[in-house]
């Protein structure tokens, strides 16, 4: 009951914040989804990261979610690239998105908020670790050498790699550590609480407002596939195999939800820079936003560990 409970409760959240964001998004300037996306990318979601880490279990076990985020990208990777070849997808640009759409998920805006809701910050660890050492990475690091070998604007390669290396998300993961040590007083504590919180509710609206821009939904088959190798397909077969290596209960739990997230839109920013199939990409983002609240019950039923 209490699991059903959450998950209303989790739909709640994401409906009425992504649906807020949607209506700003057509009401606003364009260039405001992109303001506030600079906020949460270089001041909201380190802040988010460094409080939630006070609270989150960061045992030595830990370090292995970003190794399982590895395996994710990788089995993804192979499996379209085995559609890729038997469908005999030709043009290159488009084959680039259709294999980042199938490895890289929003593990950070939208995974976090779902890993808090149903898991609790207890388990936070589990989900940053997965972001910043395994999707970030693998989006700017392996995504961004397939875009180069896919797409046309491999100049803009050590940008990206400047990016990747100034994320302040990685630097908050350790302010988050450091922070561990130190006692604040209840009402700091709460105080920050309520902004990392706030931070959350922000992700989700800015994850509205970039859908708003969305116009394009062409190459509906090609999308659907992709998002069935990284919905479907990947977190199914990894969460039934990961137990066999001692990782079970909650952890599991929130590792398959990682795995499970619509593509990142770090997709597009890398489409976008490399010269990719842009409207395949955003097609991808649009349906899978739509298809994750299709899937959660199904990982909860499957995963969730039993009270």
């Amino acid at each position: 009951m209490a699991g059903l409970e959450n998950l209303l409760k989790l739909y709640a959240t994401l409906v009425s914040g992504v649906g807020l964001g949607l209506l700003l998004g057509y009401k606003l300037p364009p260039k405001i989804p992109s303001y506030l996306g600079k906020f949460l990318f270089w001041v909201g979601a380190p802040l988010s990261i460094a409080v939630f880490m006070r609270q989150a279990d960061l045992s030595a076990s830990v370090l292995v979610a970003p190794l399982i985020c590895w395996v994710a990208l990788a089995l993804g990777a192979g499996l379209a690239w085995i559609w890729i070849r038997r469908s005999n997808l030709q043009l290159k640009p488009t084959q680039g998105s259709f294999l980042l759409a199938a490895m890289v998920g929003n593990t950070g805006y939208l995974g976090f908020p779902v890993t808090l809701a149903l898991a609790g910050t207890q388990y936070f660890g589990w989900a940053v670790l997965y972001d910043t050492l395994g999707s970030t990475l693998g989006a700017y690091g392996l995504g961004v050498m397939m875009a180069a070998y896919f797409g046309k604007g491999s100049n803009s390669q050590a940008a990206l790699f400047k990016a990747l290396v100034q994320n302040p998300a990685l630097w908050s993961f350790c302010l988050g550590l450091g922070l561990r040590l130190i006692h604040f007083p209840e009402a700091i504590e709460n105080g920050l609480q309520t902004c990392a919180w706030g931070v959350i509710a922000l992700s989700l609206i800015l994850i509205g407002m970039r859908l708003s821009q969305i116009r394009s939904w062409r190459n509906v088959q090609q999308a659907t596939v992709s998002l069935c190798i990284k919905m479907l397909i990947v977190p199914l077969v990894l969460g039934l195999l990961l137990p066999l290596f001692g990782v079970t209960g909650m952890p599991l739990l929130v590792i398959v939800l990682q795995m499970a997230m619509p593509p990142a839109f770090a997709t597009l920013v890398i489409a976008e820079a490399y010269d990719l199939d842009r409207d395949l990409t955003v097609t991808t983002l649009a349906i899978g936003s739509v298809l994750l609240l299709v899937m959660l019950p199904l990982w909860l039923w499957l995963f969730a560990p039993v009270p």
